[in-house]
């Protein structure tokens, strides 16, 4: 007889944002605004306004100085001053450098410093200088655990040397980059001691759906702040004068689709095994519908499939930036009869899409384009006015691209993939990885495999890197030159958040040691100091990644998954 365990299944708030959230801090809130004028009747269901409050949300206490947010940082809640002030860099030539702000900076090592790591590296295992542990005066760190944080030591020289404005109570940000997934568009940090309420995406987008006064405010903040310079890098309408841009704002609709964690849920999807069906992967538009408009991927992960059988088919997948629709409006409009989409498009965990009518597209594109150059366009290999990626089945197996969309591995901009027929098992990659990082290989030769190639263990330096939402001092981030994901030594606080979002088991906890050897030990406890560590892509050598360099069979290389013609021949070569 067959044996069955039952659980209990999984709701909305069976994770609460916080556990320090008690009745009475609701209460308190639900008389404030805009929380006080919000109509309780329109919250029907599970889905009240104090359970909203309770469970998406938490309290944030701020002293001044204390950074709250970063440019350039990932996130995935919005910020309510309580109240106090907080102060908003508006950013200029003289904007806040990224020592103060607590990132590492950037130094290339030279051509004979890079000579010297031969002779130079130390001998013990993650050993640390510890002077460079005293940090930069202009900053520090409070609090404990997650509730550390990076402040500015002197808020008021800041304030008279750059440019910012204030955010009074009553007032949100974060908003455009919680919905949107996106970098934070600006630093923020509290002027004087400050209370904010902050809230997870997933309770703001429940608030918005209810309350039309807010969908309204935190739509108007996007299409101000974010969607026109989105347009306006957006390939297709670069050539757009500014009227035309402001028509296609005013007109474009956002959307988020996928209703669970990315990290978190993936990998308990990933332990009972994904259905392949992609019943778990919400829709956003369907093979054989009539498409209402050119969707653009704003954030996040989208898969492009067809029926297959009596299943679906993966055919590729779009990145952020990326388009879905045009092909099928430009034929229909040409014929003068609509097309059906000949491609289903559905969420990889979460993805924020745009989509703009196709009336507009009509008339703002197509018909400044002309139909002689559409149709000339149309006919070309490259069709200039369709930037998806496009997996050629004829020379790469279905079965691989369906393990690295399944797998998330497309999320990379540098995925480690190695040639199991042409790897000798040398190590020289993982050498030639110690020996720029002080003796201490920053991956694995190891990961699964798929049609005799290995995805490595080692960091993919992803499209939307998940690692770094709930770091609390921003210790792991992307550079803001060569885009890098990174972590500061010195503002590690070893939580392990970063290592426990990782999708890939690419960032490990390493206990740091003494030039002599000994462990570096906290100061109260006595335990050791432990640190996060990771591939950094090699980001201070002058030749780029050495695990790639050393090779000497062409094993190795560190992929950008959007380069799909780059995969493609990499693959079958």
């Amino acid at each position: 007889m067959p044996t069955f365990e039952s659980i209990q299944r999984p709701e909305r708030w069976a994770v609460p944002f916080s556990t320090e959230m008690t009745d009475a801090d609701v209460d308190r809130l639900l008389t404030i605004e805009p929380f006080a004028s919000l109509d309780a009747t329109r919250f029907r269901g599970k889905v009240t306004l104090p359970g909203i409050l309770k469970n998406d949300t938490r309290l944030v206490r701020c002293q001044p100085g204390d950074i709250v947010v970063r440019q350039g940082d990932w996130g995935n809640s919005a910020f309510l001053v309580v109240a106090g002030n907080v102060r908003v860099e508006l950013g200029s030539a003289a904007s806040l450098p990224s020592e103060i702000l607590g990132r590492q900076p950037v130094h290339r090592k030279s051509l004979f410093e890079s000579i010297a790591q031969l002779w130079r590296n130390s001998s013990d295992p993650e050993v640390r200088e510890i002077a460079a542990y005293r940090g930069d005066p202009r900053i520090g760190t409070r609090g404990t655990g997650e509730q550390t944080r990076i402040y500015l030591q002197d808020v008021s020289t800041v304030l008279d040397k750059y440019q910012t404005a204030t955010i009074e109570a009553g007032q949100f940000f974060g908003e455009s980059a919680a919905l949107g997934r996106t970098p934070r568009s600006a630093t923020v940090f509290a002027e004087r001691s400050t209370e904010l309420l902050e809230i997870r995406w997933q309770g703001l987008r429940d608030l918005m759906r209810r309350d039309d006064a807010l969908q309204q405010h935190i739509d108007a903040v996007f299409r101000e702040r974010a969607l026109k310079l989105f347009l306006m890098n957006t390939p297709i309408f670069q050539h757009l004068g500014t009227t035309e841009i402001t028509e296609l704002t005013e007109g474009a609709k956002f959307e988020t689709h996928g209703q669970y964690d990315w990290a978190g849920s993936f990998k308990r999807l990933a332990k009972k095994g994904i259905d392949t069906d992609l019943q778990h992967e919400p829709l956003i538009a369907e093979e054989g519908n009539h498409t209402n408009g050119v969707i653009i991927v704003r954030s996040g992960l989208a898969r492009l499939s067809r029926r297959h059988e009596h299943g679906h088919q993966t055919t590729g997948y779009l990145t952020p930036g990326q388009i879905f629709g045009l092909d099928e409006i430009i034929d229909g409009w040409l014929g003068k009869t609509p097309k059906p989409l000949t491609h289903s498009l559905r969420a990889i965990g979460i993805a924020n899409v745009v989509t703009i009518p196709t009336h507009l597209i009509e008339r703002l594109l197509l018909e400044t384009t002309g139909r002689r150059s559409l149709a000339r366009n149309k006919a070309k290999t490259t069709d200039p006015l369709a930037n998806q990626p496009k997996i050629d089945a004829t020379r790469i197996n279905s079965d691989f691209v369906e393990f690295l969309v399944e797998n998330r591995y497309i999320n990379g901009t540098a995925t480690m993939l190695i040639d199991m027929d042409r790897c000798t098992r040398c190590d020289d990659c993982v050498r030639a990885c110690a020996s720029t990082h002080d003796n201490n290989p920053r991956f694995l030769r190891q990961g699964p495999i798929q049609n005799n190639i290995m995805v490595a263990n080692a960091c993919l330096h992803c499209e939307d890197p998940v690692c770094m939402i709930e770091c609390p001092t921003g210790a792991i981030h992307r550079q803001m030159e060569g885009g890098q994901v990174v972590i500061n030594d010195e503002t590690c606080i070893g939580c392990s958040a970063c290592a426990n979002n990782c999708l890939y088991n690419a960032i490990r906890m390493v206990d740091v040691r003494h030039e002599d050897g000994d462990f570096i030990r906290d100061d109260r406890k006595h335990a050791p100091i432990a640190k996060a560590t990771k591939c950094d892509l090699c980001s201070d050598q002058l030749g780029g990644p050495a695990c790639q360099r050393a090779c000497p069979h062409d094993a190795l290389i560190r992929m950008d998954m959007r380069a799909v013609q780059q995969l493609t021949d990499w693959y079958t070569r």
